[in-house]
């Protein structure tokens, strides 16, 4: 939620050779465009992003969106996950549940969207994303 958590996360992955960029509003407009461009055109594939990322942000190049921080409703939750690349392709979510709360929300995403979200697999098809 915070831009110092979401700089930390940027900052490990990049340490693990895990190539990403940041945008959360500690960081000035055109550097935040700047890390948008890069990955729109594919110069990387991870975006860490405070919610800031939501306003109007196309994500059509994302397959996967990590909700470290659980969305406030279903609407947001739908914002962060859905592609705008009119082809329909999928994207998979995952979606970190820490506590009470977030267990309240998931299960309103869950009777809103009338599906079953479900526990991590071990093993995921990533061809299919």
């Amino acid at each position: 939620k915070s831009a110092s958590s979401c700089k930390r996360l940027c900052k490990l992955l990049n340490e693990n050779n895990l190539p990403a960029v940041e945008i959360h509003p500690g960081i000035r407009e055109n550097e935040r465009l700047a890390h948008y461009k890069k990955f729109n055109e594919g110069q990387t594939r991870i975006v860490v992003a405070t919610k800031l990322f939501e306003c109007g942000m196309n994500v059509a190049r994302a397959n996967i969106v990590f909700n470290y921080d659980m969305p406030e409703n279903t609407d947001t939750y739908l914002d962060r996950i859905t592609r705008d690349d009119g082809v329909g392709a999928k994207c998979l979510a995952i979606t970190f549940v820490a506590d009470g709360s977030d267990a309240k929300i998931l299960n309103e995403i869950q009777s809103h969207f009338a599906v079953q979200i479900t526990e991590m697999p071990d093993e995921v098809d990533m061809i299919t994303y």
